[in-house]
């Protein structure tokens, strides 16, 4: 088939009826919506993907602007926000969190009328305070919302989660676009490994380890989680994961033993993630905004990591796996020669970096399904 076959038959196939409803949606988290809407999106962002392949030009919103503002670091999201907007035609414009008044009091309803006000979508990443992430996302959808309401402005902005406390959808649903790629037959009966893994660098953020558990398990696959005692992850995670297991038809488990959670495994994720109790801290410290003491925090969470350097992906590991050659996934920056080991990043490489082009394609969905109510028929029109 064609690339250009392809793109007609994507786009062909979509569900147009649960597209509908994705209208002026947002996705703060991938649990608010249903399966149907989840698949759905991947299908459209599979399909914008198709298009792409096809060197069919998509600029659906010529002269808009997209902010994005990012209180954490970020390299390949920042990258795909860019990318997805400007493939839809429109502006991004990169924030950074610490360059608004927030730090001066600004709440997050007055960041999000005033973003909101002069853009036409809106992503945010912040990641590193349980409880609060999440939270400021919609908050800030909220002040968008009741300004146009206020004002009368019809706008669809969407507020697109580009990594939160709870969740990091687009990484999430990324992941899932790569899967569903590499397994066409589907992910039932697949077993995939989510494990902690060890990292000097910094106590990373629970989101990626609690979208992974909790949006694989939707598929009917054998979703596992590894990690040494005291990385726990969220408990509302944790039931959201062994609810959609059972709804699914798959598993969902729990080990604090790394071997056993290679063995046999379809795919492995191994990445790290700070101490339960240590990230629990970090929210009473931030509310006092008292650097010193998320300083100390974090020494303590490096010092706690450094207890278990053996949490690595190796070949031996690898070898565990099922055939011996396990997928390995990673959102990146990886910590090679602590997270996994030189020759499996290199092995992994070019795949690594086709799962993070997803995320672009991701971000078109989003943002095209929620502001385009006839986007089918105007994709339709491209062609």
């Amino acid at each position: 088939m064609s690339p250009l076959d392809n793109a007609r038959a994507r786009l062909a196939a979509l569900d147009q009826t649960t597209l509908a409803g994705l209208y002026r949606k947002s996705m703060l988290l991938t649990r608010d919506w249903s399966t149907d809407e989840v698949t759905t999106l991947a299908d459209l962002a599979a399909t914008f993907e198709a298009f792409d392949r096809a060197g069919v030009k998509t600029p659906l919103f010529p002269h808009e602007l997209n902010y994005a503002a990012f209180f954490d670091n970020s390299t390949r999201t920042k990258s795909s926000w860019a990318g997805a907007s400007a493939r839809l035609g429109a502006h991004p414009v990169i924030v950074d969190g610490s360059s608004t008044q927030v730090e001066h009091g600004e709440t997050a309803e007055e960041t999000g009328a005033m973003l909101g006000m002069n853009a036409h979508a809106l992503g945010v990443r912040h990641d590193l305070i349980l409880g609060a992430g999440n939270r400021f996302m919609r908050d800030s959808k909220k002040g968008i919302d009741d300004y146009l309401a206020a004002t009368g402005d019809e706008r669809s902005v969407p507020i697109v989660n580009l990594q939160c406390d709870i969740d990091h959808p687009t990484q999430a649903m990324a992941d899932l676009c790569w899967l569903r790629e590499r397994f066409p037959d589907g992910l039932a009966g697949r077993t995939i490994t989510m494990s902690w893994a060890y990292s000097p660098s910094y106590a990373k953020p629970l989101s990626v380890a609690q979208g992974i558990v909790t949006l694989m398990t939707r598929f009917g696959a054998h979703v596992r989680l590894a990690h040494p005692k005291g990385y726990e992850l969220l408990p509302e995670c944790l039931d959201a994961a062994d609810r959609h297991a059972a709804e699914s038809g798959g598993t969902f488990t729990v080990t604090d033993d790394m071997d056993a959670a290679f063995a046999g495994a379809d795919v492995v994720y191994p990445k790290s993630w700070g101490p339960h109790d240590l990230m629990l801290e970090r929210v009473a410290a931030n509310e006092r905004r008292d650097k010193a003491a998320l300083a100390d925090i974090e020494g303590r969470a490096l010092a706690r990591n450094r207890a278990f350097t053996d949490w690595i992906c190796d070949e031996r590991r690898m070898a565990l796996t099922r055939g011996g050659d396990a997928l390995y996934m990673h959102c990146l920056p990886a910590d090679i020669g602590d997270e996994v080991t030189p020759g499996v990043m290199a092995k992994a490489k070019v795949d690594v970096s086709r799962e993070a082009n997803k995320k672009v394609y991701v971000i078109m969905a989003l943002l095209a399904a929620a502001k385009a109510k006839d986007l089918p028929q105007r994709l339709a029109a491209l062609l």
